[in-house]
């Protein structure tokens, strides 16, 4: 089961990267830097908080505390990108930081206990701590992607309308065990 839970866990996150990728995608550079409302994040500056916390939770996750000295967490809530590469730049280097560091995991490393500003975790519950966290904040990209896009928004899931169609076709498949990402 271990093991299934990491192949599980992995597949996660690569998920929720992909709705980031395809909602970052979709919208102009100005728009990733639109704010709402007053004390708002854009998507800019979400990017730039997913960021700093994978650079800092995953970097040398088994040895080192998961919030490094040298993180600048208040920083990351300033938009200082200077553009749509920039920012994919980013994005790209914190999601590698993670897979390099949570696909070499085994079986054996799920009970190993990893520090967070001194708070202990077993590997498993970092791991779902962290993928909670990040699937919150792209949750926000999607929702400020759509609000942005309105009626030009490319859906990422099954479209307003379209789940009776969508279900007959699954349901006309055999069954099977597989990630529902398998699908995508």
């Amino acid at each position: 089961m271990e093991q299934s839970y990491l192949t599980s866990a992995i597949k996660q996150f690569e998920y929720y990267k992909s709705l980031g990728d395809k909602t970052i995608e979709q919208i102009p550079w100005e728009d990733l830097q639109k704010e709402f409302a007053e004390d708002s994040n854009s998507i800019s500056i979400i990017v730039k908080h997913i960021v700093g916390n994978m650079l800092s939770r995953w970097t040398n996750f088994l040895t080192e505390d998961g919030e490094k000295e040298w993180r600048k967490r208040d920083e990351e809530f300033l938009d200082t990108f200077t553009s749509k590469a920039e920012l994919l730049e980013a994005w790209n280097k914190g999601w590698n930081c993670l897979f390099e560091a949570i696909r070499p995991l085994a079986t054996r490393d799920l009970d190993k206990v990893i520090y967070i500003r001194n708070q202990g975790h077993s590997v498993t519950e970092a791991i779902n701590r962290q993928m909670m966290h990040y699937a919150y904040h792209v949750g926000q990209i999607v929702f400020i992607g759509k609000l942005v896009k309105g009626e030009k928004w490319k859906s990422l899931s099954i479209a307003k309308g379209k789940s009776k169609a969508y279900n007959k076709t699954k349901f006309n498949q055999d069954k099977s065990r597989r990630h529902f990402t398998d699908d995508l």
